[in-house]
C-alpha cells in the first residue's frame, strides 16, 4: 500500500493558506457599554477604533450596567421605570425586561452568572434575583438610599452601601442577612474589593474620602484623602472606584472635580490626578486592564486613559448625562 508523502512546498503552501484563514477570521473585539441617564439609551464604543458605533434606546433614567458572563447579554437598570432592561449585544435589541423592585440604582452578579444583586434606592433594601427564572430570591433590608454593591471575589460577602445611613453593610450571600454595618464617611456611593479579597474600598462622595476596610475584621484602616491645586475640598467628591488585579493601584473617579486619581494601594498614597471631563462618575476597565473608561455626566462624553502611562488619551462623545459603563469579557 502507497502512502502519499506531503512535499516541503505542499508544506508551506498549507501553512499559508492556514494562516491566511485565521487572519481572515473575525477576533473577539471588547466592547464598552455607556449608559446615558437623561439620554434614556446605552452607547455602543469599539474599544480597537474608540468610536461609538451604536446607540440602543433602553428604559427611562439608566444607570447600574453590567454584561452577563458570556457577553451575549446586557443588563441595565432602568430606574425610574423600576425594572431591568436585558439586551442582545448582537442586536442591541431589549429581549426581556426583570423584576428589579423599586427604582435599582446599582447592581452586580455572583461570580457564576447569576443570581443579581440589586440596590432599590427608594426602598432601603437590596433584591436577590435569579434573572434565569425572573424571579425575586429575598429581599435584604439595608440603610437608607442604597446604591453602591461590591461582591467578594468567591461570592460569598455582598456588601451594599446606604447614602444617608452612611454605611456599608455586610450580606451573608447564602443566608442573606447583614452580618454587619461599618459607619463611612457622608454618602458612600461605591464599593469595591481587592482581587485577594482581604480589602474592601468605599467612596464617600460628600465625606470626600475613601475607606479602606479589612474585611476580616470589618474596621477601616485608612481613610484617603484627596487635594488638588485650584480644586475646592467641595468640588472633590469621590464616586466610582476600580483597582487594578494585582493590587498596586486604584483608581477614584472624583466628580465635580473633574479629575479621575491614581492611588497607590499599598501607601495609600496619591500618585496623580488625571484631568478628564466635566462630573466624572464611574470606571471600567478592559479585560486585560491596559485602558481604563470613565463616564463624565455633564460632558457628556467618556475619557480613555491609558494605565501604564498614566495619561488620558482621548475623549469620546456619547449620549446625554454618561452614567454607567461596562466592558465585555474576552
Amino acid at each position: 500500500m502507497s502512502r502519499h508523502r506531503i512535499r516541503p512546498a505542499q508544506a508551506a503552501q498549507t501553512a499559508a493558506i492556514l494562516a491566511a484563514l485565521l487572519a481572515a477570521a473575525p477576533a473577539h473585539a471588547t466592547t464598552v457599554y455607556v449608559s446615558n441617564e437623561k439620554g434614556n439609551s446605552v452607547s455602543v464604543i469599539d474599544v480597537e477604533t474608540l468610536k461609538v458605533t451604536a446607540t440602543w434606546p433602553v428604559g427611562r433614567r439608566p444607570r447600574g450596567i453590567t454584561v452577563g458572563k458570556d457577553g451575549s447579554l446586557l443588563y441595565v437598570c432602568a430606574s425610574d421605570d423600576d425594572r431591568i432592561d436585558v439586551l442582545d449585544t448582537k442586536t442591541g435589541k431589549i429581549v426581556r425586561s426583570l423584576r428589579s423592585g423599586p427604582d435599582p440604582e446599582q447592581f452586580i452578579a455572583h461570580p457564576s452568572g447569576n443570581p443579581l444583586y440589586v440596590a432599590n434606592e427608594d426602598d432601603s433594601q437590596v433584591t436577590v434575583l435569579d434573572i434565569e427564572k425572573n424571579k425575586v430570591v429575598a429581599e435584604v433590608p439595608v440603610g437608607v438610599e442604597p446604591e453602591g454593591m461590591g461582591l467578594s471575589p468567591d461570592g460569598s460577602i455582598l456588601v451594599n452601601t446606604s447614602e444617608t445611613t452612611n454605611m456599608a453593610h455586610f450580606i451573608d450571600t447564602k443566608t442573606f442577612q447583614v452580618i454587619d454595618n461599618v459607619l463611612v464617611d457622608a454618602r458612600p456611593r461605591f464599593a469595591e474589593f481587592s482581587q485577594d479579597g482581604r480589602w474592601l474600598w468605599v467612596s464617600a462622595e460628600v465625606g470626600g474620602t475613601v475607606s479602606v476596610i479589612d474585611v476580616e475584621t470589618r474596621k477601616v484602616v485608612k481613610k484617603i484623602t484627596f487635594k488638588i491645586p485650584g480644586v475646592t475640598d467641595e468640588q472633590i467628591q469621590p464616586v466610582g472606584v476600580r483597582l487594578t488585579r494585582d493590587g498596586t493601584k486604584a483608581f477614584v473617579a472624583l466628580g465635580p472635580a473633574n479629575r479621575v486619581a491614581v492611588v497607590d494601594a499599598k501607601t495609600y498614597e496619591v500618585q496623580k490626578y488625571l484631568p478628564v471631563g466635566q462630573r466624572v462618575w464611574q470606571l471600567a476597565f478592559t479585560p486585560d486592564q491596559k485602558l481604563l473608561f470613565s463616564t463624565n455626566g455633564t460632558s457628556n462624553d467618556v475619557s480613555v486613559i491609558d494605565v501604564e502611562a498614566l495619561k488620558v488619551t482621548k475623549s469620546i462623545p456619547v449620549g446625554l448625562l454618561p452614567w454607567g459603563v461596562a466592558v465585555s469579557p474576552q
